[in-house]
């Protein structure tokens, strides 16, 4: 397993009446993030707050290509962007307990956060496909590459996981400072991860490790966690 010490290349926030960041997702353009009773979109380029949405977000977010997903309590909302409007719910499979949120092609992956556990959900009724099983609390999840990677929060130190999506055997962890908390994660689709502050009320890019070729391609595993 390969270790390695976060490269945070930039904080974004805190931002006003923004007290916790939940989960963190992006469009392609905006950085999404679940602030509670809110949902915002961030500018990465300029810092700001472009636009909001009145909508429950207390747990992970994630985008298809064209809705938003929202965890809130035990259900999971499926947001349009453009109205704010939720035009759909499925039940968490969690029921409360969930925390990080991803889409890969085509399902949605939920994060239980005390269960230690990553679900593929169907998106449509919520029934679980599979489930991995982790070693740490699971934060945010996202995929990029055909990786699977997770945020975790346990004892007072945070970490990204790289994990085998067959197994659940830990590959590689980027760790963060002492007293930097990792709540919602999410790829940019490239070279950073987006990850969520937490009572911070920060959202922090962080470098995504380089290698030689994509972990996973060819593999059947997803190839990613945004559609654009």
């Amino acid at each position: 397993m390969s270790r390695s010490a976060a490269e945070i290349v930039r904080e974004y926030g805190p931002f006003p009446d923004v007290e916790r960041v939940h989960g963190v997702s992006y469009d392609g353009r905006y950085v999404w993030f679940a602030a509670g009773d809110r949902m915002h979109a961030l500018d990465p380029a300029s810092g700001k707050i472009v636009r909001s949405i009145d909508v429950a977000a207390q747990a992970g977010t994630a985008f298809d290509g064209r809705h938003l997903f929202q965890l809130a309590g035990g259900r999971i909302q499926k947001v349009d962007p453009e109205t704010g409007r939720v035009v759909a719910t499925i039940p968490a499979p969690g029921g409360g307990g969930d925390s990080g949120l991803a889409w890969a092609e085509g399902t949605l992956w939920v994060g239980q956060y005390r269960d230690r556990k990553i679900h593929q959900v169907d998106p449509q009724t919520g029934a679980i496909l599979r489930t991995i099983e982790s070693k740490r609390f699971v934060t945010g999840v996202t995929w990029v590459d055909g990786e699977l990677w997770h945020g975790t929060n346990e004892n007072g130190t945070s970490d990204l996981r790289r994990l085998d999506p067959r197994t659940g055997e830990v590959l590689e962890t980027i760790e963060m400072p002492p007293g930097v908390a990792v709540s919602g994660l999410e790829s940019n689709g490239g070279d950073q991860f987006f990850c969520g502050g937490e009572k911070s009320g920060k959202v922090r890019a962080v470098r995504r490790p380089r290698r030689g070729s994509a972990a996973g391609s060819g593999s059947g595993i997803p190839a990613g966690s945004t559609a654009r």
